[in-house]
């Protein structure tokens, strides 16, 4: 066991921003992290309940540390609270524009921005529902930054409209960035920073857990003892175990799902046109062209980004190539499947288990809750039609960890635009 003791220095004690800090590099760890003040206590990796431990100028902070990796987590956490917690650097209040705001949005970020002055995010945001597009863009006049999600639309008559607002900065709190028209944010000299990565093992365990579910049939046995009928016709899977899985796509989230799929039994086949050989070295995977991956896969997981060189990577030609009866999972980008051609190869009974967090045509479904309407959205009503189909809404990053780095790393990128700082990674450019 470790232990750190520390008392505050900082006029406005641990406010959001060094407790972000601490629960981002504490979720790095196996290691149980407990942050004791005022006769209270608090889970370090929970931005949360760190804030709730109010701690001032004066207080003494214990940090106990104990777990297979303490001695890791004892100098990482040790150089957060030197680094962090004593930063004084006074900037304009950054005004944020906020689009497609819910409310677990808010649960997070409202609290990153509560203190203002030296050393903090030092911002203000206004939260709008609706999310940004031509109709709404005119929202963000008097604001220094807009701040949106995946299905807002940044194209190029709403970027023309963020200049003439005089919005400076585009914040995406996401890692993708095909629905920026980066051409006009370079011309009208916009900066457009986003999360590169946020929690990996949330998007590939959602990956796999959605496979399972359309493999197992679980949706289908869910309904049917519900309805006191326990038969199991109709329910038959497959093992994963001795299977070959491939992943198409071999950055963060891709290594993750090729990990749980080792962790299955599987052999495991990746493609990428950036090979990493540091996984091949260790005995992952095994690269192949994505040809041979197509053809020999019992299990094809997509995790790569949409490019004009990847968009319907998975069409007529490439569905040709693979086995009867093959399970195929989208986790990252609706563009990636043809969608027309995957309905006519469910048509044929070509696949098995077909599981999609997005797909093609989902833009309008995304976060909208559409309950007491009849499904009018055709892809949506085709794609629901097959039994072996398993459809969730763009859900795969939805985790606490998950949520919270995005919110942390979305307040550091605004925060390094406002002062000035480096953005590392964070930047797009066209």
């Amino acid at each position: 066991m470790k232990e750190i003791r520390y008392v505050v220095t900082n006029l406005l004690g641990v406010h959001a921003r060094p407790c972000a800090l601490l629960a981002q590099c504490c979720v790095n760890f196996k290691s149980s992290i407990i942050v004791k003040a005022n006769e209270d206590s608090a889970d370090g990796r929970n931005v949360l309940e760190l804030l709730t431990l109010h701690i001032k100028k004066g207080d003494v902070m214990d940090i106990i540390i104990e777990g297979s990796d303490e001695e890791q987590a004892y100098e990482a956490v040790l150089a957060v609270i030197e680094k962090e917690f004593n930063e004084r650097k006074a900037s304009q209040v950054l005004k944020i524009a906020f689009f497609g705001t819910k409310d677990y949005d808010r649960t997070f970020f409202s609290e990153l921005v509560k203190d203002k002055g030296e050393g903090t995010y030092n911002s203000e945001i206004m939260y709008f529902e609706s999310n940004l597009g031509p109709e709404t863009a005119g929202l963000a006049k008097g604001y220094d930054a807009v701040c949106v999600f995946v299905n807002d639309d940044v194209s190029r008559p709403v970027v023309k409209q963020l200049h003439e607002n005089g919005v400076k900065l585009i914040l995406l709190r996401c890692a993708g960035f095909n629905n920026v028209d980066l051409v006009a944010a370079q011309e009208y000299s916009i900066t457009v920073l986003r999360v590169p990565a946020y929690s990996p093992y949330a998007v590939a365990e959602h990956a796999m857990a959605i496979l399972q579910e359309a493999n197992r049939h679980l949706h289908k046995a869910y309904n049917k003892v519900k309805d006191n009928n326990f038969a199991l016709s109709g329910l038959l899977g497959l093992d994963l175990h001795n299977k070959v899985a491939g992943i198409v796509g071999t950055g963060k989230i891709g290594v993750c799902m090729a990990r749980i799929c080792k962790g299955y039994g599987m052999t495991v086949l990746g493609w990428d046109a950036y090979p990493n050989k540091a996984l091949e070295e260790e005995g992952l995977l095994t690269y192949v062209e994505k040809e041979e991956l197509f053809q020999k896969a019992d299990l094809i997981s997509l995790h790569a980004p949409l490019f004009p060189s990847t968009y319907h990577l998975i069409n007529e030609e490439t569905i040709g190539m693979m086995k009867d009866r093959v399970m195929l999972v989208n986790t990252a980008r609706g563009g990636l499947v043809d969608t027309e051609a995957l309905i006519d190869a469910l048509k044929k009974g070509k696949f098995h288990a077909v599981a999609l967090d997005v797909y093609e045509g989902e833009d309008n479904n995304v976060y909208t809750d559409r309950s007491d309407m009849a499904i009018s959205d055709d892809i949506t009503a085709r794609l629901l039609s097959f039994p072996q189909v398993v459809l969730t809404s763009h859900q795969a990053f939805f985790t606490r960890e998950a949520m919270q780095a995005i919110a942390v790393v979305t307040m550091e990128n605004a925060r390094n635009f406002n002062e000035g700082n480096d953005y590392g990674n964070a930047e797009v450019k066209n």
